[in-house]
């Protein structure tokens, strides 16, 4: 593909950490990289100029969301993706296949997203999901609407071709914690199927990335990487349940890395700080979460290291905590967001206490902001030949 190119421009000698650049016909991204998500083609609170101010330089946006609540024919019409969020720079487009976990299992299960669950499953309300895996493809109930969908790969791939995202992600099947061996690999199976056929019906002129499954399972896991890296997807992803640790998550990591070349590499759902830095280490180039924006709107903001940060997690705070109402300091001493240049923790306390509107952009706008400034300081570490320095100066 002329459009899409990546070049590994630094290596770390001691791990398999990387700095590159991911070339796309609506530009570059500089990796390692952390992707904001802006779900329904927008992230909760900021406008698209406050995009612009961030300097975001990608977007991972919902295929699923934006195809049942905006009509992606009606987004192509309109000029696609780009115009319809008024972005101008690279997109990704997950495949729909995250809702297949959601909307199905996770929603009977009263679990919304993919995360580390060391205790098993309390309750099973089937009837509450919203979408269910056959064979073909996946059957959704809209949450919109309540109308009926049917997705496969064929499908995903058209709803992604009218959205005009510069990299789309294969068809796949987001499996559970809570599934066992037999059902992932029969997912894994099933998965590799909607993935060759993703490659059939994709836009050429869109960078497919193929997706690696088989849970917390190496057999499984090396099985996946073999049959994935054996197909000329642009750029391969990693996905599917991660164990019920993060220790897990980074072993799955330790056995994949051998196995996949020197395409950009795409962790699907992950993005803590402790996670970026582990997950670098072992050859990530670029992950999407939702983390930053949502704890942002409930009240919790990152701070650097050794900053003093909320019970259980040295990187943040709590801006509803008392400890906060009296005081006069930016959120983080080091941080030249807008929001730690202009409020204190004291006035956004109050801000969040009486609900305001404008705390939420301005929590979203430092969040952003301080996560993409320490991927920037990741870049040149690894290109300095530093990155396990900084790894070992964050604590992780």
């Amino acid at each position: 593909m002329a459009e899409f190119k990546f070049d590994i421009l630094a290596r770390e000698e001691n791990s398999r950490a990387r700095a590159g650049v991911i070339r796309t016909r609506h530009g570059y991204i500089e990796t390692p990289y952390l992707i904001p998500v802006a779900t329904r083609g927008e992230i909760i609170s900021l406008s698209p100029s406050d995009v612009e101010m961030l300097g975001v330089q990608c977007l991972l946006a919902n295929t699923y969301h934006l195809h049942l609540k905006c009509d992606s024919g009606k987004i192509r019409e309109g000029g696609g993706l780009h115009q319809f969020m008024k972005f101008s720079k690279p997109l990704f487009t997950d495949s729909g296949g995250f809702q297949a976990f959601s909307l199905g299992l996770g929603r009977a299960s009263n679990i919304r997203k993919i995360g580390f669950f060391p205790h098993e499953r309390n309750s099973f309300a089937r009837g509450n999901d919203y979408a269910e895996v056959v064979e073909e493809g996946v059957k959704f109930k809209s949450v919109y609407n309540g109308t009926e969908h049917f997705i496969d790969a064929k499908k995903s791939m058209q709803i992604q071709r009218d959205l005009g995202a510069d990299i789309i992600m294969a068809f796949d099947e987001c499996t559970s914690p809570f599934n066992d061996k037999e059902y992932i690999r029969a997912s894994m199976e099933r998965s590799h199927r909607w993935e060759a056929e993703s490659l059939k019906y994709h836009d050429k002129r869109q960078a497919l990335y193929g997706i690696i499954h088989g849970g917390w399972f190496k057999d499984l896991r090396l099985e996946s990487a073999r049959f994935v890296t054996s197909l000329p997807f642009e750029g391969i992803a990693i996905g599917g349940s991660l164990g019920k640790t993060k220790e897990k998550m980074y072993e799955i990591l330790d056995w994949l890395a051998p196995e996949i070349d020197n395409r950009p590499r795409h962790m699907l759902g992950i993005g803590w700080i402790d996670d970026v830095f582990e997950c670098v280490e072992r050859g990530i180039d670029t992950f999407d979460c939702v983390e930053m924006t949502r704890i942002a709107r409930h009240g919790n903001l990152y701070i650097g290291v050794n900053s003093g940060g909320s019970k259980g997690n040295k990187f943040r705070i709590d801006i509803a905590k008392a400890i906060h109402a009296e005081d006069n300091n930016p959120i983080d001493s080091t941080c030249d967001c807008f929001t730690c240049g202009s409020y204190s923790r004291m006035r956004l306390r109050e801000m969040f206490k009486k609900k305001s509107t404008e705390y939420a952009r301005l929590a979203t706008i430092h969040n952003i902001h301080f996560m993409l400034s320490l991927m920037g300081d990741i870049r040149n570490s690894i290109k300095a030949g530093r990155f396990s320095e900084l790894k070992k100066k964050w604590g992780c």
